[in-house]
């Protein structure tokens, strides 16, 4: 089968053909690439199999780029990189493969295209397109991955429990691809993940997260964690969120399940980034997913029940922010300003729903507008992926609370400029005026101003912060 399409019409790919034609290499375009042109879908990293030196050919294919193109050469694995502008090309010689049972790293020796194919992970990704010019264009398909394509099915090439048990990080690939396109696991597949499951234990963590990034980042990311939840992958490799399954039920009383409504909030997340862009969802869109799968993280750790007020989950928030920090190290996730960021959403995702729920004042939306800062729009954000009741008279009163809350927030920092803001008498000013040295008393007068401001006592103002600061200096110093 001949595959006639413009991109296979790309004049480096025509490039590539015809150096390995005066190399006499057999060369190919093998892998995702391939896969994303019968789905449509953009690829800009392009796989080179050959059979022969990978290595040669892309030497050869950079002088022929010329300038702008960047070479580089890995050759204890055998691979080269060649890049110019945004295109990528990575070239590799066919190869076939063998494991140890205590390593997902493999042997690996020189092999025919068939030996390539047969270590891909899945038939979609084991699609070869021929490039040398008397064969250009050629599909070459041994596992039928056109048919998988089409039947929307991830499938191993081979026995499934080789595959796996020979990398077992493949377990989480095929879940991440199901995720990403919308696809269903071949049964075989699925229960051999279920038999493998254990051998995710030689995996580190670093390519745990960068799969469970992966699968954050897809257009519906629960139907990825319902994987791993049904094929018993959750609970070794994210316990905590496993813990949030389940209904409990006390006297005629049960709570919901916290880890399906979890998967709701953080598709309803998903959701309202995707409908507030055009563009591809940026870096800052995976963080608020997290805290979306953490917001109620804290929830088994507080539960608790009331014979009069039923289950109770009291200061999970608080509880679920002090987790944040230990998950992401034991995940191997970034402890910075991203951790930061997520703790500091899970930690205020209940405050503007006790907004709506009480009398709005002033003092409380000024508060949480200093504690959110520039994240306020992201914690309303999440606030409104929260609401995932059933009784749609109900969601529509929250999110017209919540609407009530965001006109009074604008009012609030139009007027008094409380984001991100700093007391306008600062410490220095305070020692100054009282002829102090650095001490916790400074402290405690500057924080006084920022409360009396906060509680609306004084505008936001230096002159009116330096007489109160005098008064209430007046007043401990009688």
């Amino acid at each position: 089968m001949v595959i006639s399409d413009p991109k296979i019409e790309n004049p480096i790919l025509h490039l590539v053909g015809e150096t390995a034609d005066r190399l006499g290499l057999e060369c190919y375009v093998i892998g995702g690439w391939v896969r994303d042109l019968f789905l449509h879908r953009p690829s800009d990293d392009i796989d080179i199999v050959v059979v022969g030196s990978g290595i040669a050919l892309a030497e050869e294919v950079a002088k022929k780029l010329g300038r702008g193109a960047h070479l580089s050469v890995f050759k204890t694995y055998g691979t080269a990189q060649v890049k110019k502008g945004d295109l990528e090309l990575e070239f590799v010689g066919a190869r076939r493969e063998s494991y140890t049972r205590d390593s997902r790293n493999p042997i690996v020796e020189d092999g025919t295209l068939q030996e390539d194919q047969n270590r891909r992970d899945f038939t979609i990704n084991a699609m070869a397109i021929c490039l040398n010019q008397a064969r250009y264009g050629e599909l070459l398909d041994p596992f039928d991955g056109m048919g998988d394509l089409e039947r929307c099915i991830i499938k191993t090439p081979l026995d499934p429990d080789i595959t796996f048990s020979d990398d077992p990080l493949r377990m989480m690939r095929a879940i991440r691809f199901a995720t990403q396109l919308g696809f269903n696991l071949d049964g075989e597949t699925f229960d051999a993940i279920g038999r493998n499951k254990e051998r995710i234990g030689i995996i580190t963590r670093e390519r745990i997260a960068e799969e469970l990034n992966k699968i954050m980042m897809s257009r519906r990311p629960s139907e990825g964690f319902i994987l791993l939840d049904k094929t018993g992958l959750l609970p070794l490799i994210f316990p905590e969120l496993a813990a949030l399954k389940g209904i409990e039920v006390k006297e005629g009383r049960g709570h919901k399940d916290v880890f399906y409504h979890t998967l709701k909030v953080l598709d309803n997340v998903a959701e309202l980034q995707q409908s507030a862009v055009s563009h591809q969802p940026s870096e800052h869109f995976l963080w608020l997913r997290w805290a979306a799968l953490l917001h109620d993280i804290g929830k088994p750790k507080s539960k608790a029940f009331d014979p009069h007020a039923g289950w109770t989950f009291r200061n999970h928030n608080y509880i679920g922010a002090k987790m944040v920090p230990k998950i992401f190290a034991k995940m191997k996730l970034p402890l910075n300003e991203k951790m930061e960021y997520v703790k500091k959403m899970v930690d205020l995702h209940m405050r503007p729903i006790n907004l709506i729920e009480d009398t709005v004042t002033d003092s409380a939306v000024r508060r949480l507008l200093f504690e959110a800062g520039d994240d306020i729009e992201d914690l309303m954000l999440l606030c409104d992926a929260d609401i995932t009741s059933r009784n749609e008279e109900k969601k529509a009163r929250f999110h017209q609370n919540y609407q009530l809350v965001r006109q009074k927030m604008v009012e609030l920092e139009e007027r008094d400029r409380i984001r991100n803001f700093q007391p306008p008498v600062d410490g220095m000013e305070i020692m100054e005026l009282f002829h102090l040295e650095p001490c916790s008393l400074v402290g405690e007068l500057k924080a006084a101003i920022k409360d009396a401001i906060l509680d609306g006592v004084i505008p936001n103002d230096h002159d009116a912060a330096k007489a109160f600061v005098i008064e209430l200096w007046q007043k401990k110093t009688k």
